[in-house]
């Protein structure tokens, strides 16, 4: 088997137990830092890698290398297909739609007065979002009519050519729902605890394990599925009813927080699909 190669910048936690995983298994590897790698677009030869995993921090820098390694017949996790849908919630939402799989309503729009529609016809409150973005960053939630217009023109303002992610306010039981789908299997699932209604680990949420049922099983994987497959990490949240939604859909998760909530050995996991896609 040709090696695996891990494209990365900075090492997490997360690339540390990769790594460590890669030599347990006595796998030959290397890390590959795409910081300092230079991408010929009409030679390189990549052929000695089985498969190339896709660990970039930066979402642009994931998505050229990958789109560069795909176009030359090298295997990636995840391809570049996956990673430009995930990388954009316009595009996610979009394939979730067409999979029929339930998620909060969203509009988009281009112009502050049509914005300003969109968020009363969705009714307060509502979440305004950047289409690109992570980690929980420049999210909004607008109470009122002056609020948003405020949200609004000021994003506007900073960068006119973004259009507007307007999503419905889900009001979630003080938490959600971080799943993280392999292939065809959903290896494990947590909930994200906080007072604040941005749940994310990276915003102070705490995770606590959460058995995967049947119905969360169906969603993660029917989601993973509608962005392209792969490594990907699904989060859902509970509306009032009690009926899950899937909210987004992350081709790079980062596992550390989870760790501390279950027993899955995630890093053996993800290698173990490497190894089978590179075979």
């Amino acid at each position: 088997m040709n090696k695996i190669g891990v494209l990365c910048s900075r090492v997490r936690v997360e690339e540390k137990l990769i790594l460590q995983r890669l030599r347990e298994r006595g796998l030959a590897f290397e890390k590959i830092d795409v910081r300092k790698v230079i991408f010929d677009l009409h030679a390189t030869d990549w052929s000695q890698y089985g498969a190339i995993l896709i660990r970039c921090l930066s979402q642009t820098n994931a998505l050229y290398a990958a789109r560069a390694l795909d176009l030359q017949g090298v295997e990636t996790v995840n391809p570049s297909r996956v990673i430009e849908t995930c990388g954009d919630k316009i595009l996610t939402t979009l394939a979730l739609n067409e999979h029929h799989i339930p998620n909060p309503g969203t509009f988009v729009a281009f112009d502050k007065e049509a914005a300003l529609a969109a968020v009363s016809a969705l009714d307060y409150p509502a979440v305004i979002k950047p289409p690109v973005g992570s980690w929980g960053r420049l999210m909004a939630k607008v109470n009122d009519r002056e609020a948003a217009e405020a949200v609004i023109e000021h994003k506007l303002s900073m960068d006119g050519e973004t259009p507007l992610y307007i999503q419905a306010y889900v009001d979630k039981p003080g938490r959600d729902i971080r799943a993280l789908v392999v292939g065809d299997e959903t290896v494990y699932a947590v909930y994200r605890s906080a007072e604040h209604w941005i749940t994310n680990t990276a915003r102070g949420g705490q995770t606590t394990n959460l058995p995967i049922t049947p119905e969360i099983d169906r969603l993660c994987r029917a989601a993973a599925q509608a962005v392209g497959g792969g490594i990907l990490a699904v989060d859902l949240m509970e509306d009032a009813d009690g009926r899950l939604l899937v909210n987004e859909v992350n081709n790079t998760p980062e596992f550390h927080g989870a760790m501390q909530a279950t027993d899955v050995d995630i890093a053996g996991k993800m290698v173990d699909y490497v190894v089978r896609v590179s075979e």
